[in-house]
């Protein structure tokens, strides 16, 4: 029920950032200057999406692990992709001390799940495999190319509001010809444009993240296992800041920075507390709340 939940939200924050891009590029360009940046986005990010996997293994220097290397990862990830109904995923080890993990690829066909070694040498057995059915979950939802549309889109309107400022200061839409935009209509839209199309982006990954800890507890048959996992996960990210170059662009499970209070509208990841809460509301057979 959660993770319908959470796949019917993710379609309406869709809608709504779909929107957006079509009031403000009919303010700023019409049809065909919407058209273009949607183009213009779509192109980079879908690129980067189709190169997912080989991009985030770059940027993070993991390193592809063979059954005989890692055993146990290897085993936990066969089973756990034969739960999900998906291929099993390719299965790396990220060298960097800060306990985490994540998941990337264009699809269940072609897909890789990593895990660093500060998480092996943190977590039990149990824990790393409630993190792996998390991570595989994202696989199996396609929240990397969930993530790419989202921010296609965003990057559209971040554009078109940026050539709204441009028109503005040259002067675009000040004559007295009353089809022209509205001017201050014009420059409003230019300032809120791009935070509306920030919240929304990051709403939507928060949701995924909801769904796939609703749907990795599933496959894992142990909400408990991810509850505990990030409890100790959160615990260690924030005593041991993640190092790698790579960090800032790979959406690990915990993110040291998820925001709390207002700061949480502008987070990727929901508060590591209202995740566990959910986990531990399934653990004891509950109905997670639903925000």
């Amino acid at each position: 029920m959660a993770g319908f939940t959470q796949t019917i939200k993710t379609v309406v924050l869709l809608g709504a950032l779909t929107g957006l891009l079509m009031l403000i590029g009919g303010l700023v360009g019409g049809n065909l200057g919407m058209t273009i940046a949607l183009g213009v986005s779509l192109v980079m990010n879908l690129g980067a999406w189709w190169f997912s996997d080989k991009l985030v293994v770059k940027m993070t220097r993991a390193k592809e692990v063979t059954p005989a290397q890692e055993p146990r990862l290897h085993r936990m990830v066969d089973e756990l992709s034969r739960s999900a109904g998906i291929p099993k995923p390719k299965v790396y080890v990220v060298p960097d001390p800060t306990p985490n993990a994540f998941a990337t690829g264009r699809g269940p066909g072609h897909s890789a799940v990593a895990v660093t070694n500060g998480l092996m040498d943190l977590l039990s057995d149990r824990e790393v495999r409630g993190v792996l059915a998390h991570e595989i979950a994202h696989i199996q939802n396609r929240d990397v190319l969930v993530s790419s549309v989202a921010a296609s889109i965003a990057g559209a309107v971040m554009w078109l509001a940026n050539m709204a400022q441009w028109a503005m200061i040259f002067g675009f839409g000040r004559s007295d010809d009353d089809d022209g935009p509205n001017p201050i209509v014009l420059l409003v839209m230019a300032i809120l444009a791009p935070i509306a199309a920030t919240l929304i982006q990051m709403a939507i990954s928060r949701s995924r993240e909801y769904k796939a800890d609703a749907r990795g507890a599933a496959i894992a048959s142990d909400p408990g296992a991810l509850a505990d996992a990030l409890a100790r996960l959160d615990s260690g990210v924030r005593r041991n800041p993640e190092r790698n170059s790579g960090a800032a662009t790979v959406h690990y499970i915990v993110n040291a920075f998820s925001g709390r209070s207002m700061l949480r509208l502008f987070s990727t990841h929901p508060p590591i507390e209202d995740r566990i809460a959910r986990l531990r509301e399934m653990a004891r057979g509950g109905r997670t709340r639903v925000i």
